[in-house]
């Protein structure tokens, strides 16, 4: 394999977040981390050094997937915010691809305890969750940013159009876009769009990660000419 990537250091965000009602229950989502870490291992095979912070999915890879690649778990909200903060402030990073599932809310109030069982009901009031993604250029304004966006049962003109005003709001470099609909084990459809509003279709997760990096690195060996 040609090593497309090689002398880049990239870091890759993956899987959910937790935010903490109590001591002891967290509101999280439905995402496992399966397609960063596919990501990761691809981007090594094409020769870059690779950071993943990966988050608490539900991952069932063979011995030896994560061979060559520095691997930072994390499980909460704040935790994942601290180190994105953390390694992209320090400027040695040429690309993050940021394809972790970022909880949008929390909880107003946590508490210390465990809330009692039993009772009637139980009301927990939320507020939005800072934007990670919105930070990253202020941290660093030449890294090269690649977004995941997704949607739930939107049409293909659609979804490509929300995907493209969210990169121009937040700098993004590239964005990727996908429906849950059109999500499963073994098939992954989504877009990958440029500033440029060029678009390429991929149907797996392994194509993705392909060509997504693909792109990438054409869009350095760019700049830099």
């Amino acid at each position: 394999m040609k090593k497309i990537l090689a002398g880049k250091k990239i870091l890759i965000t993956a899987g959910p977040t937790w935010v903490a009602i109590d001591r002891v229950r967290v509101i999280t989502n439905i995402f496992s981390g399966r397609t960063g870490s596919i990501i990761a291992r691809e981007a090594k095979k094409k020769g870059a050094e690779v950071k993943l912070l990966l988050g608490p999915g539900r991952l069932s890879f063979s011995p030896g997937f994560f061979k060559g690649i520095k691997v930072i778990k994390y499980h909460y909200f704040d935790e994942l915010l601290y180190l994105v903060k953390k390694e992209v402030s320090s400027r040695r990073y040429d690309i993050l691809i940021h394809s972790a599932a970022i909880s949008d809310y929390l909880p107003l109030k946590q508490y210390n305890r465990k809330i009692p069982s039993g009772k009637d009901s139980l009301t927990i009031k939320l507020k939005p969750a800072i934007k990670i993604i919105k930070g990253v250029k202020k941290w660093d304004p030449h890294i090269f940013l690649v977004q995941f966006k997704l949607e739930v049962a939107k049409k293909a003109k659609e979804l490509i159009s929300i995907g493209y005003r969210s990169m121009l709001k937040n700098k993004a470099d590239l964005a990727v876009v996908n429906d849950l609909e059109k999500m499963a084990k073994d098939k992954h459809e989504a877009y990958i769009i440029d500033l440029e509003k060029n678009i390429s279709k991929v149907d797996s997760r392994s194509f993705l990660a392909d060509r997504l990096l693909r792109i990438v690195a054409d869009k350095l060996n760019n700049v830099r000419a």
